[in-house]
């Protein structure tokens, strides 16, 4: 059973550190991230960071490991040790940028592409548990709101 801590008589409703959309978000993605950690190994074998690298390269390839970085929301070092272990596993192919010798192009292997639609699948399933409290209407004003909030969020001319 989970105890909620009550705040300090200090804290107004105004400033209760609980209700801030800050704190809120991290406690959802904490709570979700928890059931996903186990939930990538046992539906795709990948662990969590890996299954979303592979889910990223699928979806935008082909991409350099920079491009993976950004769209995967991780540093640049993290990511090139996650597409190095895709690499490794024969899921992702690594090519030189016909256009610039120094760097390099993601795109998945036949092995890659069988295992990516998996964990597209476990990405739909995990998605519909995490909102399926909400109903469609409710879904799609969260969604808006998410666009707009990081829209507002974003660097001036930052794009996806």
């Amino acid at each position: 059973m989970n105890k909620r801590a009550t705040p300090t008589p200090s804290a107004t409703a105004s400033d209760a550190l609980d209700r801030t959309l800050t704190y809120r978000l991290h406690l959802l993605h904490k709570l979700t991230d928890a059931d996903s950690q186990g939930a990538y190994p046992e539906h795709t074998g990948l662990s969590l960071s890996d299954g979303r690298c592979l889910a990223t390269i699928g979806h935008f390839e082909p991409l350099s490991v920079k491009d993976l970085a950004a769209q995967a929301n991780l540093n640049k070092g993290q990511a090139s040790r996650a597409a190095q272990a895709l690499v490794d596993q024969g899921l992702v192919r690594k090519e030189d940028r016909p256009d610039d010798g120094r760097g390099v192009v993601l795109s998945l292997t036949p092995a890659g592409l069988k295992l990516f639609k998996r964990t597209m699948q476990l990405i739909a399933q995990r998605n519909d548990e995490i909102f399926g409290c909400l109903n469609a209407r409710e879904q799609a004003t969260l969604s808006a709101l998410f666009d707009r909030l990081i829209a507002h969020a974003r660097p001036q001319g930052q794009a996806d």
